[in-house]
């Protein structure tokens, strides 16, 4: 093969609203909210991480958004990764409100054995929330 992939860049979300998605990701998950482009899109950062926040709809307002072929809110799963102890995430989560529909329980990573909590974003994405032990 000619090339090999390094990492992710970025991934969309497509959401109901992103003001209301970026502020539980902010305030559930501690991402900062950044408006960019001359459209003012709404993407949330993380370490060096980013997750742009695509509106359901967005190709009727904007032709310029280039999309999945399928169109819909609440169909990702995806695992994040802290290096705080599982007991405070499933602290913070029932401080803030989010119902954890799985957890503690122990899940096999990227690098191998972490605890993970499950929950949902505002759309109904499957959020795990993962510690690699030490």
């Amino acid at each position: 093969m000619g090339f090999s992939i390094d990492r992710f860049d970025h991934v969309v979300i497509n959401c109901h609203d992103p003001a209301a998605t970026a502020d539980w990701y902010a305030r559930v998950l501690g991402m900062t909210v950044e408006k960019f482009g001359p459209a003012g899109r709404t993407a949330l950062r993380f370490g060096n991480q980013k997750i742009n926040l695509r509106p359901l709809g967005a190709l009727d307002t904007d032709p310029a958004w280039t999309t999945a072929a399928t169109e819909a809110a609440g169909a990702q799963d995806l695992c994040f990764v802290t290096t705080t102890s599982p007991d405070e995430v499933a602290a913070h989560l029932t401080a803030c409100g989010v119902t954890i529909e799985q957890g503690p329980v122990t899940k096999i990573g990227a690098l191998g054995d972490m605890i993970s909590h499950y929950c949902r974003d505002l759309d109904g994405n499957l959020i795990e929330i993962a510690v690699y032990p030490e």
